[in-house]
């Protein structure tokens, strides 16, 4: 069930995307900053997270994932070492990530040769 749970609140998300796209003629790269900024937003206020305990990696796959996590980081940071760490908390919470995004896609880049 949890499966299923995940899938469909995950291909909820993608489908709203999508309609944004299409609806409203909003470009893929907009899409995403709103996601994002959306995912941060939620995560600020506590709802996300409502939403992560309901759907799980439904949930946490998509960018608005990703948005909760800076949100997340920055606040865990502020917590513990103050003000800075609204600038630091996000980039040691998800550095990592990113690190493996951008090693990834470098290999990739260098194994499939694209043309420009």
């Amino acid at each position: 069930m949890n499966y299923l749970i995940a899938f469909l609140v995950g291909g909820a998300i993608c489908a709203l995307a999508q309609l944004l796209i299409d609806v409203l003629k909003l470009q893929p790269a907009q899409v995403m900053v709103l996601f994002v900024a959306a995912g941060a937003v939620l995560s600020g206020i506590g709802a996300y997270e409502r939403l992560i305990e309901f759907a799980q990696a439904g949930a946490l796959i998509p960018v608005s994932g990703f948005g909760h996590s800076i949100a997340r980081g920055a606040l865990m940071e502020a917590e513990r070492i103050g003000f800075l760490g609204l600038f630091t908390g996000a980039f040691e919470f998800t550095g990592g990530g990113i690190a493996v995004a951008v090693l990834l896609a470098a290999a990739i880049a260098v194994i499939a040769s694209p043309k420009a």
